[in-house]
């Protein structure tokens, strides 16, 4: 599917657009995923479901994702809009034209993890959850890409 942004921009669900290497590149040096490998973007956007936004030249430059099984649950992880493309709404398009994907209506429940972006996604009605319910088996990302 594609969404159109007013600013010139395309938001695309197609996987074959996705440019790995910026995926990569922006999630290797970000506080979530720092060294990540290459291998391991790829196979993560494969199980996933994944929004790219598209500048008019065809580049990617803001990114989104859903782990989801589309029925039941949904977890949004690796938002992202590109510094340089920052400040042109990209990050509340990217993140609405993923919650509002067809594949994502009527979940039970979809989560994230933020350090930094709460009240975007407070736009689009997330809460902080009740932190005696959630519980979480935590990795450091320098111990997973040994």
């Amino acid at each position: 599917m594609k969404w159109t942004h007013p600013g010139g921009f395309e938001a695309d669900d197609d996987l074959a657009r996705i440019d790995v290497d910026v995926v990569h590149g922006f999630l290797s040096t970000s506080y979530w995923a720092t060294g990540i490998p290459r291998e391991l973007v790829a196979q993560a956007l494969a199980g996933s479901l994944n929004v790219g936004v598209y500048a008019a030249d065809g580049a990617l430059v803001a990114f989104a994702r859903a782990v989801t099984d589309r029925t039941t649950f949904a977890w949004i992880a690796d938002v992202f809009v590109l510094p340089e493309y920052q400040g042109h709404g990209l990050g509340k398009f990217v993140v609405a034209t993923l919650l509002e994907h067809p594949e994502l209506q009527g979940l039970r429940s979809m989560m994230l993890a933020t350090n930094d972006a709460h009240e975007l996604y407070r736009r689009h009605g997330f809460t902080e959850v009740d932190p005696g319910n959630v519980m979480a088996l935590r990795h450091k990302p320098t111990d997973l890409y040994r």
